[in-house]
């Protein structure tokens, strides 16, 4: 009994051997970059979305100015040039019109080594909850970048359109 529990065990230990070698490496650390900064833009309101605001006794035209800042981080992917993005974007809408409407958005998305961005995420404002899908290009001079980006919030409400640009200098995390 003893003889057959050893030559399984001497057996096993190779396959065991083996199998722990084909185990995956984890992968290695990321280097991440700190974006944020600041960002200003317009708003365009479908009639809807006006409407919706003024059932909440706020009331604005079709156009509203945006001001805010977007916290920002980039998750470097090595040879490929493709980054994952994760930012916050906080805004105050309607300062021009004497209103101030919050707006908080999260997005996750890729950035291109050229500078090409996409980003979806969740989108909360006095108007309703909504899914935010932006796209735009970041131009590099330096250690200065300038975010050019368009966002399109669909809601039962109604569509809000944002052009959005601002600037953030390349810091460590």
């Amino acid at each position: 009994m003893r003889h057959a529990v050893v030559v399984l065990m001497c057996l096993a230990a190779p396959a065991g051997a083996a199998s722990a070698q084909s185990v995956i490496e984890p992968p290695p650390f990321t280097k991440t970059v700190n974006l944020s900064g600041p960002r200003f833009g317009l708003t365009a309101l479908s009639t809807g979305v006006v409407d919706k605001l003024h059932e909440r006794n706020i009331d604005v035209g079709p156009n509203i100015s945006q001001f805010g800042w977007q916290f920002e981080k980039q998750f470097y992917s090595g040879e490929s040039g493709v980054a994952a993005v994760n930012e916050w974007v906080v805004l105050l809408g309607g300062l021009d019109q004497g209103v101030a409407l919050p707006s908080v958005s999260w997005l996750v998305g890729l950035r291109t080594r050229e500078g090409a961005e996409f980003g979806v995420g969740p989108n909360i404002t006095p108007a309703g909850v909504a899914l935010a899908i932006a796209g735009g290009v970041t131009f590099r001079a330096g250690n200065l970048n300038v975010p050019m980006n368009v966002a399109v919030v669909p809601s039962k409400a109604g569509t809000r359109i944002s052009v959005l640009t601002g600037f953030s200098m390349r810091r460590r995390p």
